[in-house]
This record gives C-alpha cells, structure tokens and sequence, in this order.
C-alpha cells in the first residue's frame, strides 16, 4: 500500500498511504449507500473541500426534491447526524474522502477516481453494455453472414446497404452508449443521478 504514516483525524488515528486502492468490494459497498453517493457526487462536482453543514442541506434537497431554501433545519441535522456518525467515517476509513470531524469539512482523495470508473459498469436493473454489444454482434454476424451466403431475406439487398446498416446501427448505439454514461456519472451536473 506504500509508506504509510500515522496522521490524527478528529481526535482518532488512522494509516494514510500516498496512493489507496479500493477493492471492488469496497466499492460496490460504498456505493450501495445512495446517501454516499450523494456525497461522492458533490465532491467530484465541486472538486474541493467542502462543509458538512452545506453538504448535509444539499442532500436533504436532494433527498426530499427540495430547493436548498426549502430545507428545514430538522432535515439537515438528520442528515447532518447520519453524515457525522456513519457516512463520513467510513468513507474516509476507505480512503475515499478525507474527512476531518474537527474541522466539519470533507475532501476528495485521488482514490475518488476508482470510483468515477466504476460508475460506468454498476447500472442497477438495465441490461449491462457488455451484454448489449454481445448481442449486438451476433445480429451483425448473422446479418452479414446471411447476406454473404445469400440466404433470403438477406440476399434481397446488396453488401453495401447491409454495410451501411452495420455502420449506422454501430454509431447509433455508440452514441446511446455515451449518452447514458455521461447522465449517470457523478458529478456531471448540479444533482445525483436518479434525482428527478
């Protein structure tokens, strides 16, 4: 894990390394939480330290489909607790974020961008891209195939059409493949994915 050294975090003690690797476990874990997503979503968009106190009143907005002045101060002191005693000490045990208790503020760590590229692979109950381009290519496979050997219907239009078929069906899902991408990464925009 490299040179570690002992560093003081809130009145407790923890190893920090230079460089922390999370495990895809680890990962999954963290991500699994949708408060902690929240939070990795706000600190990849502001890209800075930020304050529990504001943090915690984003969410709750977030979380109740708020605008932030809409937000009582029960909501954000219930998240601002749940921020305080589980979230944050996890995620910054993980190495993720570099959480200072005595301060009330949270940064990102370089370990965040494991997390950014996992982002493009956890995608719930949709059908994986990997699966998708699988079958994508067993039509293109039987599509071009069956035009090669002239097999009806295929024979019925020439190579080109069917290769001008196979380029456009490519683009075309090459395109939706990055749209969908770019909508679910954290902190693209100004809220979470999966807040409408």
């Amino acid at each position: 894990m490299g040179t570690a050294s002992a560093t003081s975090l809130g009145g407790r003690e923890r190893q920090a390394s230079a460089t922390t690797t999370l495990s895809e476990d680890e990962l999954f874990e963290l991500l699994a939480n949708q408060r902690r997503r929240h939070i990795l979503h706000a600190l990849m968009r502001e890209d800075q330290a930020l304050e529990i106190g504001t943090l915690s009143q984003e969410i709750a907005a977030w979380e109740d489909g708020n605008a932030l002045e809409e937000v009582s101060s029960k909501d954000r002191k219930r998240v601002y607790t749940a921020l305080q005693q589980s979230h944050l000490p996890k995620m910054d045990k993980s190495g993720v974020v570099d959480y200072n208790s005595d301060r009330g503020t949270v940064e990102p760590t370089e370990a965040l961008e494991d997390v950014e590229i996992y982002m493009d692979v956890i995608r719930g109950r949709e059908l994986p891209w990997s699966d998708y381009y699988l079958g994508l290519t067993g039509v293109i496979a039987l599509v071009l195939g069956g035009a090669t050997v002239g097999i009806a219907p295929f024979a019925m239009l020439p190579m080109s059409a069917w290769t001008i078929f196979v380029v456009v069906t490519l683009a075309v899902s090459a395109l939706a493949h990055r749209y969908y991408s770019r909508r679910n990464r954290l902190g693209i925009s100004g809220e979470p994915p999966g807040v409408e």
